[in-house]
């Protein structure tokens, strides 16, 4: 490549997530696979939504088409999903593992995305330190988005997100995680809780209203959500050891399927109300509680504040124990 080509190129990659004029081509390899088809699917909002297909021959593909800016997608057979950024370059991707290990070259994102793909999810892992180090990436505002809106505090969160680069201002993730924020400053401990309205499991709209007078727990769930399902039998106990204080639980499922949630209720011995729209993570009402993962749950009083926030296990009891006695 020129040197003016390289110059040019480094120009686009600064930028972060702003706008690129010139289109990406994936050269992509997969190890153990000669022929078939492979999937390029776009990221949003937890789900992934195919866009473009390939075949593959002799373990090579390849892609083209133009992004926006950098962004999530992932290469997808019926056997596995590896994700990796798409940005306007060319990019030489090798898949290996099942799809376990993805390797990107001439791509900087691809370097602090698959960089820290597993770091993320040990123990202890500190996103604010990734933010601070690469706050013009959009790989550190996605991380910051998609998996510690849920576990940071909200001054926390708001810290750290004061640290990424105005250059990401249209970042789509940057713009979800602004949104997010705005939302948990309406949720907070001693608020009224948003109300809503919602079809239960007759289809027969509910409304949150219904129950001031009681305290209620907003119990955010999933049939398909297996930390949701280990937790149900907790909330069973404490639902039938203080039911009769003046307290009730509402279940709001993610679901998509209404089969399922219904055999869940049924399995799981869900006794009491249970909503949902059935439209996953793009139901309304988690967004309007900033719930960014399941299990969530928020207990509110009698006359719908909020009292409490994600308590669940041993927590769960001890709460309820101070709040009804």
């Amino acid at each position: 490549m020129k040197q003016v080509g390289m110059i040019v190129l480094a120009g686009l990659l600064m930028a972060g997530c702003q706008k690129a004029p010139d289109g990406f081509v994936i050269h992509g390899e997969v190890d153990n696979m000669t022929e078939g088809e492979i999937y390029l699917k776009s990221f949003r909002n937890k789900m992934f939504f195919d866009q473009d297909t390939a075949e593959v021959v002799n373990g090579k593909f390849v892609f083209e088409g133009k992004v926006d800016q950098p962004a999530l997608f992932a290469l997808a057979t019926d056997d596995f999903s590896a994700q990796l950024f798409v940005e306007n370059t060319e990019m030489n991707v090798r898949i290996s593992d099942e799809g376990q290990t993805v390797t990107v070259e001439n791509s900087p994102v691809n370097d602090v995305f698959l960089g820290n793909a597993r770091k993320v999810f040990e123990e202890g892992f500190n996103i604010d330190s990734l933010v601070s180090k690469y706050p013009d990436s959009p790989a550190a505002a996605f991380y910051l988005y998609r998996f510690f809106t849920y576990q940071l505090s909200l001054d926390d969160l708001k810290a750290t997100r004061a640290k990424l680069s105005p250059a990401l201002a249209d970042c789509p993730y940057v713009k979800d995680l602004d949104g997010i924020i705005k939302q948990l400053e309406h949720v907070q401990i001693g608020q009224v809780a948003p109300e809503f309205s919602l079809p239960d499991t007759a289809g027969v709209s509910v409304s949150l209203s219904s129950f001031r007078g009681k305290y209620v727990l907003l119990d955010f769930w999933a049939s398909w959500c297996p930390p949701c399902r280990r937790e149900n039998p907790n909330v069973v106990k404490a639902y039938q050891q203080y039911k009769d204080k003046n307290f009730t639980i509402i279940g709001i499922s993610l679901d998509k399927d209404k089969e399922k949630w219904l055999k869940a209720i049924a399995d799981d011995q869900l006794t009491w109300t249970h909503l949902s729209d059935l439209k996953y993570w793009d139901s309304e009402i988690p967004a309007l509680y900033g719930v960014r993962g399941i299990p969530a749950n928020v207990l509110l009083d009698p006359e719908g504040v909020i009292v409490a926030k994600n308590v669940t296990g041993k927590a769960l009891w001890e709460t309820l124990e101070k709040t009804l006695r």
